[in-house]
């Protein structure tokens, strides 16, 4: 899961995309392995459920919210939907603060418009698990 999460960060800050061969096998793998280890259930309800959010957020303001996030929602859902509401509500909440936070920043140092949401997703949503994880 870091291996993927690491790839997917530095490919949407090197890149500013997150492009479908990064997204959806990570995606599909999150959603196996739930499904292997009996937390089904709540993993695909965690995935619909951030899907939903952020193709809402992406469908209001494009711009805003790239297709690869919303793809990305699917596995981050996954992943901490398998481990409880606590642990999705708090990756969930987090991502979209800590990336205000790092465009703050970024926007106080230099000219760059945009920071990608992608490294928030997979940070928070790992920090989030992390505790549960081991």
């Amino acid at each position: 899961m870091l291996v993927w999460f690491v790839v997917l960060c530095w490919y949407d800050v090197t890149q500013r995309r997150l492009p479908n061969w990064l997204t959806v096998p990570g995606a599909v793998a999150v959603l196996a392995w739930a499904a292997a280890t009996g937390h089904g259930v709540p993993a695909f309800a965690g995935a619909a459920t951030l899907f939903a959010i952020y193709l809402a957020l992406h469908l209001i303001a494009p711009a805003a919210m790239g297709a690869g996030d919303v793809k990305l929602a699917i596995g981050i859902g996954a992943l901490t939907g398998a481990f409880g509401v606590d642990v999705w509500v708090l990756a969930a909440l987090a991502a979209p603060l800590v990336t205000a936070a790092w465009a703050i920043v970024v926007k106080l140092g230099s000219a760059v418009r945009t920071v990608p949401h992608g490294p928030s997703m997979c940070v928070t949503a790992a920090l989030a698990a992390a505790p549960v994880m081991v």
